[in-house]
This record gives structure tokens, sequence and C-alpha cells, in this order.
């Protein structure tokens, strides 16, 4: 039987688009049908392969995307949409792969599953830029999301406060926003993407504050002191209102972690 380490690497280092998304879901879904050994026979990459053809940029150097009524501006944001997404299916297989046999199988299942969730996601938004007679990789994108997957390798609780509760939960305060200037646009199928993107993304969020506070409390830490300490050593973007309190809290991140490093 294939081991779900050597399945998981397969998945990070294929790097058309396509068959990234085919590929994750196969993971998770062979994983949920017991046909992968919970066994870690090898390491994950430094780096998933992605698409060739991607002009990676760091984020100083990306072009200003132009107002949001624009074609160009609403391309500019479903590409980047995208780029988010793609890169989440290798942060969450990364996040299983590297830290799962210390962390155990729940872990293990609930990343797969955010993976596959996020291989979705892109396929919807792919489909979304299509539609607008375009494609993932048409613009520029950012390299800055996977420094966060190379900063925080070291460590289960360090990935876990950056990763879901920090990039992800970010998602959870600027999406309503964007959902409702794109529904005022007319575009309601565009707004019906970014809901189920919204409501999964809160249940990323609950399964990183799950896990972080049982590490947290496996080596005797306060979680919310424990996560802004966190925080503030291995992201620099820093962390701006206004916040989504609500979805915040149904995910399992209160105030009492944030309000005061914000």
């Amino acid at each position: 039987m294939t081991s779900v380490s050597r399945a998981i690497r397969d998945a990070l280092l294929t790097g058309d688009k396509t068959a990234k998304v085919f590929t994750a879901r196969k993971v998770a879904r062979d994983w949920r049908l017991g046909r992968l050994d919970f066994t870690f026979d090898c390491a994950m990459p430094e780096r998933p392969e992605w698409p060739s053809e991607l002009d990676l940029r760091l984020p100083r150097d990306m072009p200003r995307r132009g107002k949001g009524g624009s074609e160009k501006g609403r391309l500019a944001l479903w590409h980047a949409l995208a780029h988010i997404e793609f890169v989440a299916i290798d942060l969450a297989l990364d996040m299983a792969g590297r830290f799962g046999e210390s962390m155990g199988q729940v872990f293990v299942s609930e990343f797969l599953s955010v993976a596959a969730d996020e291989a979705m996601h892109f396929a919807l938004l792919e489909r979304k830029l299509d539609s607008l007679d375009s494609h993932y990789g048409a613009l520029p994108a950012h390299d800055g999301l996977w420094s966060a997957a190379q900063d925080t390798a070291h460590d289960v609780a360090a990935r876990l406060a950056i990763v879901p509760m920090v990039l992800e939960a970010r998602g959870l305060d600027v999406t309503p926003a964007t959902l409702e200037r794109v529904r005022a646009q007319g575009d309601e199928n565009g707004a019906k993407i970014l809901q189920r993107i919204l409501d999964d993304e809160i249940r990323h969020v609950a399964y990183g504050s799950k896990h972080f506070h049982a590490v947290c409390v496996a080596r005797g830490e306060n979680p919310p002191e424990s996560w802004r300490k966190l925080v503030k050593m291995h992201f620099s973007g820093g962390l701006k209102p206004p916040f989504n309190d609500s979805a915040r809290s149904a995910a399992g991140l209160s105030r009492d972690f944030y309000a005061g490093i914000a």
C-alpha cells in the first residue's frame, strides 16, 4: 500500500494546474477510503511544483490591479483569487505531509479535506477566468504566500498560527465585502463562488484553531499568548481591521487572540 506521505509528495510535485487539482482530490479520496497507509517514509519538498508559465514576482513588484469595476480590474481580481486558492492546495497538502506523523490521523484527514476544498475552489475560479476569455497564468502572481510555509516549516504551532489563523482568517474579513461588490456589479455567478469559498474557509480556520489549541495544551502554553508571540515572530504584514468577528468566532478565533496586536 502506498504511504500517505508518498502520495502527498507526488501531489506537491505535480506542476500542471489541472493535474494538481485532480491529484490533490485523489489523495484526499484515497485517504478517506483507506487506500493509503499512515506511514511517513519520505520528506516533503522545500517548494512544490507550479505551472512553468506562471510569472512569479515579489509582492512589491506586482502591478496595480486598477479599479475593481473595470474589465482589467475584474480580471485581476479573479486571477489573484485563483492564485491564492492554487497555492492553498499545496499549503494544505504540506501541512498534512510535514506534520501528520506527529499530529495524528485526524489531523491528516482534516487537512487533506482542506486540500480537496482548495482544489475545488481553484477549479471554480479557473472556470470563471475561462468565461472572461482568460486563464490562470495570464497575469503575474506574487510569490509571498509560500514564504509563510518556508518560514514555519520547523514548527507545527507556527504553521497553524500563520497559515490558517492569519492568512486564511484574513479571507474571512475581506471576502464578504468583495462578494457584495461583485454582486452589485450583477455577477451572481461570481458571488456564488465567493460564498462557497467563504463558507469553506470558516471550517478551514476552525481546523487550524482546534489543532493549535491542542498543541498549546500539550506544551503547557496559553493559546492566545502563544499565538501572538508566533505572529510577531513569523508574520511581518501586520493585522489590520476591520475584522469579521462573527466568522472568526465561528472558526474558534476569538477577539482575545488578535485584538491586542491589531
